[in-house]
């Protein structure tokens, strides 16, 4: 089964750093563009980082410059470095796999459950 597992999340202070990790299981990680999302409390999902399946990144305006997204295909997992936080950064961090298929007009998306992330003095 598929499975996207967050983890790294957690309390930290402003201007620190953190290390998101996103491991997976039961599809061909290879093959998916890789993204970040965050959602923050009465606000809408946003796009934080993605990365191609061929490693071509781009990021959100918001985070831009402080986030690095990486992936390591042999150990299926993608990352997401943070550094400089800043309030607003606090929100629910969720992993998302997806593959568009043009050929068959298929799509394929994958979600984890979300890792919270806070910062605060």
């Amino acid at each position: 089964q598929v499975q996207l597992v967050e983890s790294g999340g957690g309390l930290v202070q402003p201007g620190g750093s953190l290390r998101l990790s996103c491991a997976t299981s039961g599809f061909t990680f290879g093959n998916f563009a890789m993204n970040w999302y965050r959602q923050a409390p009465g606000k809408e999902r946003e796009l934080v980082a993605s990365i191609t399946s061929s490693g071509t990144t781009n990021y959100g305006d918001s985070v831009n410059g402080r986030f690095t997204i990486y992936r390591d295909n042999a150990k299926k997992t993608v990352y997401l470095r943070m550094n400089s936080l800043k309030l607003e950064d606090t929100a629910i961090y969720y992993c998302n796999a997806d593959l568009r298929v043009i050929l068959t007009q298929k799509r394929y998306a994958y979600w984890g459950q979300g890792t919270p992330v806070t910062v605060s003095s």
